[in-house]
């Protein structure tokens, strides 16, 4: 402390100690102004990302209108051969994984109780409406890893393929318990007519019949005047 000159016996603070004593009760000035602009950028780039999503989606519906509406489940279906509950993946065109169809909620994922009967294959969905595939419909199933833009590990999915008016759809789903994924796909390629792949004459990913040799058919052994010719045209 030091006594000021100009009024004796009155006590001021030293100039450091006041320096020190303003920088304690100095405040960061929030700028609002800055944060707010920032926040509605971001609501703003989020809204035109979910337009964006959803002018595409309406851009698939109009593309798929030819595919007809989803047949249903009769009302005497038969026995039940089958029944899992799972999850119901998507839709999408037979061999293109990503090309999803969206038409008549084909492209909503959702919850699925799945039952196969002789008559066709059941699929009671959650959160948009069932629909039913016949019999006479189904073109194979398979074991698989990816459909409408999900992938899982090989195997961890169910692939229906089937035919709806003039498309060939795959239609992907995984059960509770994927140990089912094969017992189903055996049932529904016994169900599924005039199938490319019957069991017992399995093909490897060069469309090639296992046994096969890679080059084609084995050529048939010559015969004994074809082997004659030759040695004539080695003389």
């Amino acid at each position: 402390m030091t006594i000021s000159a100009g009024h004796p016996g009155v006590l001021s603070a030293h100039p450091a100690v006041l320096a020190a004593e303003g920088g304690k009760h100095s405040a960061h000035v929030t700028h609002w102004g800055d944060r707010i602009g920032w926040i509605i950028g971001l609501l703003l780039f989020v809204a035109l990302v979910y337009w964006l999503m959803r002018q595409g989606w309406q851009w698939r519906r109009t593309l798929q209108s030819d595919v007809p509406a989803l047949p249903q489940a009769p009302q005497d279906p038969g026995p039940e051969l089958l029944a899992a509950e799972g999850r119901y993946f998507g839709t999408t065109t037979a061999g293109q994984w990503l090309d999803r169809i969206v038409a008549h909620g084909l492209g909503t994922r959702s919850r699925v109780d799945a039952v196969l009967t002789e008559q066709g294959l059941d699929l009671r969905r959650t959160a948009a409406p069932g629909f039913f595939v016949p019999a006479a419909a189904l073109r194979g199933a398979r074991p698989d890893k990816a459909i409408a833009g999900k992938v899982l590990p090989e195997g961890g999915l169910l692939v229906v393929t089937w035919q709806h008016g003039g498309r060939l759809l795959d239609t992907g789903l995984r059960f509770d318990d994927p140990a089912e994924h094969r017992r189903w796909t055996d049932e529904l390629n016994r169900l599924s007519p005039g199938r490319a792949d019957r069991p017992g004459t399995p093909s490897d990913l060069s469309g090639t019949p296992a046994g096969t040799p890679a080059g084609g058919p084995a050529a048939a052994p010559a015969s004994p005047a074809g082997q004659h010719h030759d040695k004539e045209g080695a003389r």
